[in-house]
């Protein structure tokens, strides 16, 4: 056994299954350059959206593969957000880009307190965008509708 021990370096990428890519790319196409994932590579039964250029790196991506007799089911694939606010930005992006089942933002009960909107895709997969606070953060500012202060110093508890 060696040892040395692997160092987590992040995902390569995620490969998706949906029943109807052409409903999967009306929401796909419009949530994935909202979090970077812009540049589009289609196959025949599939769409890939990948991260810009990175000098001395590979290129990470989200893939969609049509499958028509897809089931979803208990997974969830998470996707990060930078801020609180980018969360709700994002949410109302889902929501306008037709997904379903939404719940949120808000701040779910978990081990590591985060903020995040939970929704189905067009074929019913579950995804979430969530903004993980770093350790040393014990602030999060949220803001409402107005433009107000609804959560501040103190909001994750920690």
């Amino acid at each position: 056994m060696s040892e040395r021990r692997a160092l987590f370096v992040g995902y390569d990428h995620v490969d998706a299954r949906v029943r109807d890519i052409a409903a999967a790319r009306r929401f796909y196409d419009v949530l994935m350059p909202e979090l970077g994932l812009s540049e589009v590579k289609t196959s025949e039964n599939g769409v890939e959206y990948y991260e810009a250029h990175r000098s001395g790196g590979s290129r990470r991506f989200f893939g969609i593969h049509e499958d028509r007799s897809h089931k979803p089911n208990e997974s969830r694939i998470a996707f990060a957000a930078e801020t609180p606010a980018d969360v709700d930005r994002l949410a109302k992006i889902v929501a306008g880009a037709g997904a379903s089942a939404i719940e949120g933002p808000e701040i779910p009960y978990s081990y590591e307190k985060y903020y995040a909107v939970f929704f189905k895709d067009p074929s019913g997969n579950a995804l979430e965008i969530a903004y993980r606070r770093s350790p040393d953060d014990g602030v999060a500012i949220r803001l409402d509708e107005r433009g107000e202060v609804i959560e501040a110093g103190g909001a994750f508890g920690g």
